[in-house]
């Protein structure tokens, strides 16, 4: 039996600006780092942006967002998590004043959220570090990063501030230890990257975020600032205790973020990591008080589960996510090898509510496939009951979190509609309730079509997670 959803609980769908939006010079908008990574998270960029770049186009939401957002509001979504690109607002990251025209197409985005009565949840920085930042200042190496950042903030809790009840801060902060360039538009390849350069951008990155959340409180103290988190919970691979703290140590490195967000304070822990990597950060007194502006609520993705050893030869690490892991041997994995762990989920939100006794919400989760368009009684869909029964066992589990006492606000899915993939760069590799024409090779007529999901996750929503079961 499926425990009751909260009343008001906020059901919807996730997506960001470099991944599906598309539109990338128009309106006053210059290229972001996303423009020149055509081959996904870990691959060499380019030195400009190169046509067979599937983003540089995503599935035209730039152009297509009335349409889109009539097609969640049929579904019924409560909310739309999106990302605002900054090279849209701040062409360069280092300019004065903002680009009016790009203010303007959120304007017109939210404007339609309104029309269908669906809450905003916007995300400040998704990736997306205008390229300038990025080749000028080594991105977030560079400690005036901050101000940029501020300014660029500021800019947003101003003019959507009375629209826009609910922020974050960085998508998955976390994962700047391990894709520099992705996460904190650092230009500088991660194999040359020193362990002081890296750890000083991070920290810099959490002070941006903390400044952010004084700033919004300050302008509007209704507003409800997050961070968000990439979760992968670890486990050991034996029972030895060797690997139960090598576990440990592997979860520590994605709840130090957190810990720093939550409790405003680097934990003792994560100083001696940097002890040990001889890593020295500079830190000022405003920087110390800057941190302890906190957060309102903690958010995270969350798609895989991993194990750990302290076993060199156990060691076979699985393809999962942006973190990897070792393969867990009692667990099936997707096509693209993220091992499916819905148990996972109800460990993350019961760990991160007993962790930091803060609201959660799941702001990713979902399910990457290689669909097919058929026709079924004259009309064009997928077939896709493998992404149903993904959706209908995590939101199980996220039930029986809820009865835990877990204080979750609300679900967005990964990808309501398909887009581009940030891991691979891929079309193929499709997230949607919503089939969208488009191909690896940049062709299709970016014509929608409603996945059986869309209806299943309709159904859902409509009864507050009772259809559950």
């Amino acid at each position: 039996m499926i425990n009751r959803f909260p009343d008001g609980f906020l059901w919807g769908g996730a997506v960001a600006a470099n991944q599906y939006e598309g539109g990338y010079l128009e309106g006053g908008k210059l290229p972001s780092i996303q423009d020149v990574m055509p081959r996904g998270i870990m691959s060499p960029p380019t030195d400009e942006p190169t046509e067979d770049n599937l983003k540089l186009k995503g599935v035209d939401f730039y152009h297509r967002y009335a349409d889109d957002i009539a097609l969640f509001a049929e579904m019924g979504f409560k909310v739309f998590r999106f990302s605002i690109a900054w090279s849209r607002v701040f062409p360069l990251g280092d300019e004065e004043t903002p680009n009016e025209e790009g203010l303007e197409f959120y304007d017109r985005v939210l404007d339609e959220l309104e029309k269908h009565g669906i809450e905003p949840l916007v995300t400040i920085s998704h990736y997306e570090t205008p390229l300038h930042l990025a080749k000028t200042y080594d991105g977030w190496t560079d400690r005036r990063l901050i101000a940029f950042y501020e300014r660029y903030a500021r800019t947003l809790f101003e003019r959507y501030g009375d629209r826009v009840k609910y922020w974050l801060t960085f998508n998955e902060i976390n994962s700047v230890a391990h894709a520099p360039l992705m996460s904190g538009g650092i230009w500088t390849p991660k194999e040359q990257l020193s362990a002081t350069d890296l750890y000083q951008a991070i920290h810099h990155e959490l002070v941006a975020s903390a400044s952010a959340t004084k700033i919004a409180h300050e302008i509007n103290p209704d507003l409800m600032i997050g961070c968000m988190i990439l979760s992968m919970p670890t486990y050991p691979l034996s029972p030895d205790p060797a690997d139960v703290w090598e576990a440990k140590r592997a979860e520590r490195e994605n709840y130090a973020f957190g810990d720093i967000h939550c409790r405003g304070t680097y934990p003792g822990y994560y100083l001696r990591q940097l002890r040990e990597l001889g890593v020295e950060l500079e830190i000022t007194d405003e920087d110390r008080e800057i941190l302890t502006h906190t957060v309102d609520f903690v958010s995270f993705s969350y798609y895989a589960s991993a194990c750990a050893t302290a076993d060199p030869a156990k060691r076979i690490k699985g393809e999962g996510n942006l973190l990897g892991g070792i393969a867990n041997p009692t667990l099936t994995a997707s096509e693209w090898g993220w091992q499916i762990d819905p148990v996972g989920l109800r460990v993350v939100l019961n760990d991160f509510w007993d962790r930091w006794q803060k609201p959660l919400f799941i702001v990713e989760n979902g399910l990457g496939a290689k669909d097919v368009l058929v026709e079924v009684d004259g009309v064009m869909t997928v077939e896709d009951d493998y992404r149903i029964a993904y959706l209908r066992d995590h939101l199980a589990q996220v039930g029986e979190a809820i009865a835990d006492g877990v204080e979750l606000w609300g679900y967005t899915w990964w990808g309501p509609i398909d887009v581009v993939s940030a891991s691979t760069a891929q079309l193929s590799k499709r997230y949607g309730f919503i089939y969208v024409d488009r191909h690896d090779d940049g062709s299709g007529s970016l014509a929608r079509y409603k996945k059986k999901s869309f209806d299943a996750y309709r159904e859902i929503i409509a009864s507050n997670g009772a259809s559950l079961g």
